[in-house]
């Protein structure tokens, strides 16, 4: 049998291409000038057949994925990602230890929501779970001026929320509230509604202290599955201008994009 290597992997997603996705796909993800992922580079792979692809070749070591992680290519990164997700799920402490600063070393290439949405709460989270003392990492990266750094902050704290630990992402949403990305609105108000899914309580009494003041995207997305009466309670509170500094941010004009089906990815 073949050694998994990033050139095979390459080559499975050169075949896989399709022509159009690869033409539409710049466009969704918002990869021109001035955009949040200016300059990104997709081959046109659909995600289900980068996931067949990564679980045919889950033991990629290291050298390898990193190979990947570096690519310019979209699909290159996220397959990579993907494999790198299997890994740590099934490493033992060491391991994912490994991983989890393989991972951070490798930042960069979480250049998109998906690739962060796909990573954060599942090795970074997951492992700063098991870490607590090394949490303050996420309020740095939440004051970062890059705009994926910021995100993933944000949804590293899913895995906090799955296990029923709701305070580090009620202070970074609060960090985060006056952000001035459509990116970061879409995530902390994701995130608040995971909040409320499981503790109602908490995600009421933030959005008491705060739904004045939200971005209006940021609080749809918080009160989404409210009843009609509750949604119109918050909608309609009276804006209070704010106070707060914005963080640096990307600029508002760096375009939002259509919204995705909530799955794996939420936007």
């Amino acid at each position: 049998m073949n050694t998994p290597s990033a050139k095979s992997i390459r080559d499975e997603l050169a075949r896989a291409a399709d022509p159009e996705k690869a033409a539409f796909y710049p466009r969704f993800f918002k990869t021109g000038p001035g955009e949040y992922a200016e300059g990104d580079v997709f081959l046109g792979v659909t995600v289900p057949e980068q996931r067949r692809i990564a679980r045919r070749h889950k033991d990629l070591p290291l050298e390898q994925l990193g190979a990947l992680l570096r690519s310019e290519v979209h699909e290159h990164r996220l397959t990579g990602f993907l494999i790198l997700v299997t890994q740590f799920e099934r490493a033992d402490e060491a391991g994912r230890h490994r991983l989890f600063e393989f991972c951070r070393e490798h930042l960069a290439g979480l250049n998109n929501w998906d690739l962060v949405d796909t990573v954060a709460p599942r090795v970074l989270g997951a492992y700063l779970l098991e870490h607590p003392e090394l949490t303050p990492w996420l309020y740095e990266l939440a004051r970062s001026p890059v705009l994926r750094e910021r995100r993933i902050a944000i949804m590293s704290t899913q895995a906090f929320i799955r296990a029923g630990e709701f305070k580090d992402t009620l202070k970074l949403a609060e960090l985060l509230l006056h952000d001035e990305h459509d990116l970061i609105h879409k995530a902390v108000g994701w995130m608040l509604r995971e909040v409320g899914n499981r503790d109602l309580a908490s995600e009421e009494a933030f959005l008491d202290r705060h739904a004045r003041e939200m971005p209006r995207t940021l609080l749809r997305y918080a009160i989404e599955k409210f009843p009609k009466a509750k949604r119109e309670h918050y909608l309609n509170l009276k804006p209070t201008p704010s106070t707060s500094p914005r963080p640096p941010g990307e600029g508002r004009g760096e375009g939002a994009r259509p919204r995705p089906p909530r799955r794996a990815s939420e936007p």
